[in-house]
């Protein structure tokens, strides 16, 4: 109990200097982790592949970004501790017995713990990777699960083998890899609870997890965690969806970390907003009806969601989007295939992703060499390209088009420059923001009542108009293919 409160008050073993964050403590357990060779692999991963070839500061790594994740689900959580206790008190005073206090400390542990490995299965230039012709070939392969998974049972993870792998799955492995090389035992935590948290992930939480999540639902919940109406059965499911959303959700700590990151390093304003702002209008949201727990916002804290729903929305266009960055994404994928046409690099490749003793090889590092490698045999091939960063040549941008109209398009834009229907090639970029408007996976709206002055939760489409502006939106680019 003495680690707990120590932990909460902010002793830790180690800082780390982050240029968007500042100062990051770090724990004892989470030193190991970041020192784990799988984990330190991700200091040679770009967080946006190869945006740098058109934001050139845009080098950071997924290494930092990952400790990101982890500082602000940290802050995100215990604003919203902060929030409860300020509001309670106003009223009544409340005193935290030992038991809540040590839930509190092993939900924000576990919080941290997911958030830092969230990430740890992305390969080589990270989305990118996956894209790829012949990487999506490697992934589907038949048994591809089962051999990364050889000698372990996922069963305690997964109900079934999926039947194509993505890189959640592997950062799935890579967390169990890493968390069972540590000494997890003596920070008092458990793998399957922190696990349980990460996505496509189905667990039956800990003993330890369980009760940890009672006294947090009988502290956060108050009067409707006395009137029993909600199963105790129910209560730690909706508590790990409650820190599921943390980790990855509408507004979680991955774009709120990504955001700012990717903001600070390309350079640009939009990806900008008020995250201070932002944690401190946030609030456990819980209905005993549904059953239903998870993330709340007040309705004066509105204005600091639309600046973040907002900001992510223009990242999407003018960043991510950017027609020379999506150009530099397919000849990155066309480059990547060539690579993997050498057998003997197919056949490497092809261990590293069925096997965790050799994972920590897929890097960005080995591509490039091998990038270089082609380029010196194949002076007008797709690597040549990426290495010496010629561009292709941008044709138009039209937006919200389906399948068949970007058929029809690019027929048209071949034509009319006399050239073959082929030589015309597409990039399309998908952004979805319709979920913000859910019911149930989304957020929702504390809503005070003018006259008996007691909160309800709302549908965030009831509240503000602003948000049914969003919706999911295509963004596609057509070039003239260049001749390899």
């Amino acid at each position: 109990m003495r680690s707990a409160v120590n932990d909460l008050l902010g002793a830790y073993d180690k800082l780390i200097m982050d240029p968007v964050h500042g100062g990051i403590p770090l724990y004892r357990h989470e030193i190991q982790v970041i020192d784990h060779p799988l984990f330190q692999r991700l200091r040679n991963i770009c967080q946006n592949d190869i945006l740098s070839l058109v934001f050139p500061g845009a080098t950071h790594s997924r290494f930092l970004h990952s400790i990101g994740v982890m500082h602000v689900g940290t802050r995100m959580f215990r604003a919203m501790i902060d929030a409860y206790l300020k509001e309670r008190q106003l009223s009544d005073r409340v005193d935290l017995s030992l038991s809540q206090l040590d839930a509190i400390d092993y939900l924000a542990k576990t919080i941290r713990l997911g958030c830092l490995l969230h990430d740890s299965g992305h390969s080589s230039f990270s989305h990118q990777f996956t894209q790829a012709r012949k990487i999506r070939e490697l992934m589907s392969h038949p048994q591809r699960f089962e051999d990364l998974w050889r000698g372990v049972d996922y069963r305690q993870y997964h109900s079934e083998a999926p039947a194509e792998l993505e890189h959640e799955h592997y950062s799935v492995r890579v967390a169990h890899e890493v968390l069972s090389s540590i000494d997890l035992e003596s920070a008092g935590l458990h793998a399957v609870d922190v696990i349980g948290i990460m996505e496509t992930t189905e667990v039956t939480p800990s003993e330890a997890f369980c009760r940890h999540a009672k006294a947090f639902w009988s502290f956060i919940a108050g009067g409707d965690a006395d009137t029993g109406i909600m199963d105790d059965g129910d209560t730690p499911a909706l508590v790990m969806g409650l820190l599921s959303s943390i980790v990855s959700g509408e507004i979680d700590a991955d774009r709120a970390d990504y955001m700012l990151r990717d903001g600070f390093h390309s350079s640009v304003t939009i990806g900008g907003f008020n995250l201070d702002h932002l944690l401190s209008n946030l609030r456990f949201g819980w209905d005993v009806q549904e059953p239903w727990m998870g993330l709340a916002i007040t309705q004066k804290g509105l204005g600091a969601l639309e600046d973040f729903v907002y900001s992510r929305y223009q990242m999407y266009r003018k960043v991510y989007a950017h027609k020379t960055a999506l150009g530099f994404d397919w000849v990155l994928r066309e480059a990547i295939n060539e690579v993997l046409e050498d057998p003997e690099h197919f056949r490497w490749i092809d261990t590293c992703l069925s096997d965790m003793r050799f994972f920590a090889e897929l890097t960005d590092s080995f591509f490039w060499e091998a990038f270089r490698k082609v380029a010196r045999q194949k002076p007008r091939s797709y690597s040549r390209f990426i290495v010496d960063r010629v561009r292709l040549r941008h044709l138009d941008t039209r937006e919200g088009l389906s399948a068949d109209q970007i058929r029809e398009h690019s027929h048209y834009l071949a034509t009319a420059l006399g050239q073959e229907p082929e030589n015309v090639i597409t990039c399309s970029m998908r952004a979805r923001f319709s979920n913000i408007q859910d019911n149930f996976n989304g957020i929702k709206v504390l809503v005070r009542d003018p006259v008996t002055r007691k909160r309800s939760l709302r549908r965030i489409t009831e509240v503000s108009a602003f948000f049914s502006k969003f919706g999911d939106g295509t963004i596609t680019h057509f070039y003239l293919e260049p001749s390899p």
